[in-house]
């Protein structure tokens, strides 16, 4: 492997204008991460429009700043409140805030920031040396490879998504339905627009998730703002001790290795990543009893987990083009607009922006733990600020962003709609990321499949002839299947198993059935036999009669 990009990376990252926005964005990401349902693929739609004027690096280092700083900053609600700030921090509440109950939060914050920190780095590391490898690779790709890893990851994210299956299958199945209105890139045909010329060019990505996730956030936010929260816990001393780290150790090295590798899965993502860190800490512990009482391990584990899966969630993005989860969907924005298309040809054609961007992170992991232990009492008092002022503020910049896309107040009018779309999603249990990942995947799924069938001259036989795309759609089919199997299974051992009850029950009925006829043929014997010795003069036998005590 050459190192000379990776040291140019550096560079570039040190530059005082790259090194003070990754400060930004690693602040602004952990602001976000403490304010509770805003989160980071919202937080970076909102400022997609703030980023036209900048250089790309620049702009690309400041959103990613933003996102892993957002997965941290989560941990304080979670431990302070019981309030995740990011979805991927509910686990870490179950015991970072027992633990706070106790009058241990500090150490819970202070543990949470050394494992963000560790799980980042462990990922980051693995990144320099996995990213060119997968870049390389995904340079045989061609149209069909595209189309078919591009339906893979849709159906993975649905699959793997929050809520049910079907529930995210129609998300995404709406995403797509979004992706081909405007005109046609082939043919040049209107489709889906009702006579609108403003949809003649297709609907833009930053209004729908600026709708989607920050309208739909704020709405939602605003509708359970009458609930009674929990007044945050005093934070005693930060620093854990030496017993423990030393307690910490295993759980972070492990859920450092589970994030990174769950982080490059389609859908996998922070979140899962810190379920499933917690569950196998859970199931390694001598006492798992322990664990939802305010058990460290609790907390090092998913945390190490979650920030080794938010960066290893660029790895898709940027060598194969392909987002991993909503936020990186956003990025994937963010990229388009200025003009960079991210894929395998990335690390070739534009190595200042792949390297600058992943230097970046070990630069803001660094910041992220030098300045979270300090600003912890900071970020407590913000949570006193109550949703009615920052709900009219956010909404403002939302509007305000929408509008500078294209000066058009149609812009604006789509991200109410789709704000509203995104409210009512959450409010029926639907998750919108499907329907975003599914939007950006869409074009993309379109363009190659067409391509493709261009290639084949309308054959879909000869799809045999290439081994990659063969071995893709094989694994689609699996994914696709295997869930069904597996409930057609569960669902039979169910009838086998109510069958065997009610055998049981027939069986015993049965028998009790036979010695009450038995009892009864015995009974009527005995009645004849004294019948017979009655007409016989016969005296009849009496039972022998009991002593007296």
């Amino acid at each position: 492997m050459d190192f000379a990009p990776v040291i140019e990376g550096f560079e570039v990252v040190l530059q005082p204008q790259n090194f003070l926005f990754c400060i930004i964005g690693v602040l602004v990401g952990m602001v976000i991460g403490v304010l509770p349902g805003l989160g980071p693929a919202a937080t970076i739609a909102i400022l997609l429009p703030m980023t036209y004027g900048m250089e790309p690096v620049t702009a690309i280092i400041m959103l990613a700043g933003i996102f892993y700083g957002a997965i941290y900053g989560g941990t304080v609600t979670a431990v302070l409140l019981k309030l995740p700030g990011e979805t991927s921090s509910a686990i870490t509440a179950l015991d970072g805030y027992p633990m706070g109950q106790k009058g241990q939060a500090g150490k819970a914050l202070g543990i949470g920031a050394i494992a963000s920190f560790i799980g980042g780095t462990i990922a980051i590391i693995a990144l320099t040396f996995v990213a060119p490898i997968i870049a390389g690779w995904a340079l045989r790709f061609g149209p069909p490879e595209y189309a078919a890893l591009t339906l893979l990851g849709i159906l993975l994210v649905a699959t793997i998504s929050n809520g049910t299956m079907l529930k995210a299958l129609v998300a995404a199945a709406l995403g797509l339905l979004f992706a081909v209105v405007g005109r046609d890139a082939f043919t040049g045909e209107l489709r889906y627009t009702a006579g609108n010329l403003e949809l003649s060019d297709g609907l833009q990505f930053v209004p729908i998730a600026m709708g989607v996730f920050g309208l739909a956030e704020i709405l939602y936010n605003l509708e359970k703002r009458h609930l009674a929260q929990p007044k945050p816990i005093k934070v005693d001393k930060v620093l854990p001790n030496k017993a423990d780290l030393k307690q910490s150790a295993g759980p972070i090295a492990r859920g450092g290795v589970l994030g990174f590798f769950l982080g490059i899965l389609p859908g996998g993502g922070a979140t899962v990543s810190s379920m499933v860190s917690y569950g196998m800490e859970k199931r390694l512990s001598k006492d798992p009893k322990r664990f939802g009482k305010g058990a460290i391990e609790g907390v090092a584990g998913p945390e190490t987990a979650n920030n080794a899966a938010a960066t290893s969630s660029f790895i898709p993005l940027l060598t194969l083009g392909i987002p991993a989860n909503a936020t990186m969907a956003v990025m994937f924005g963010a990229l388009m607009i200025q003009g960079i298309a991210p894929g395998p040809q990335l690390v070739d054609t534009n190595p200042e922006l792949f390297w600058g961007v992943v230097n970046s992170m070990y630069i803001g992991n660094l910041i992220l733990i030098i300045l979270a232990i300090p600003l912890i009492g900071l970020f407590v008092r913000i949570l006193y600020v109550r949703s009615t002022i920052l709900a009219p503020i956010t909404l403002l910049i939302v509007c305000m962003g929408a509008f500078t896309i294209s000066n058009r107040f149609f812009e604006v009018m789509v991200v109410i709609v789709f704000g509203v779309l995104g409210y009512l999603m959450k409010k029926f249990g639907f998750d919108p990321a499907p329907l975003v990942l599914a939007f950006v995947l869409g074009s993309l799924l379109e363009d190659n499949f067409r391509r493709s069938l261009m290639m084949f001259q309308g054959d879909v036989s000869r799809v045999s002839e290439r081994p990659i795309t063969l071995t893709l759609l094989s694994v689609f089919v699996l994914v696709l299947i295997l869930p069904l199997v597996f409930k057609i299974v569960a669902h039979r051992k169910g009838a086998d198993s109510l069958l065997d009850v009610v055998a049981g029950e027939t069986t015993q009925q049965d028998s009790s059935q036979e010695n009450t006829a038995e009892s009864r043929s015995h009974h009527t014997e005995t009645e004849e036999k004294d019948t017979a010795a009655t007409a016989s003069g016969e005296p009849q036998k009496k039972p022998p009669a009991k002593p007296d005590r």
